[in-house]
């Protein structure tokens, strides 16, 4: 993974914090990982879908968090469509 510095509202933060647990993530950095995969793989798909897009999409049927395929695709050094 890389280090990003990402400005964010302090109300959106705690919000995060709130949440997260509830989603069952660890804590809100996973749970905005998340947000962002799911975000980035529907747009990806809208444009045209891929190899990865379509593994991403079966390992998600079989119950694979979007945080472990994520990470999976980047340790992997994939990138979708």
């Amino acid at each position: 993974m890389t280090t990003i510095s990402l400005r964010m509202p302090e109300d959106l933060i705690e919000d995060l914090k709130e949440i997260a647990p509830m989603l069952g993530f660890a804590g809100y950095q996973p749970l905005m990982r998340s947000y962002i995969g799911q975000g980035l793989r529907k747009d990806l798909s809208r444009l045209g879908g891929s190899q990865v897009e379509a593994l991403t999409e079966s390992l998600r049927r079989q119950g694979v968090p979007d945080e472990q395929i994520s990470t999976a695709i980047a340790e992997a050094g994939l990138k979708m469509a």
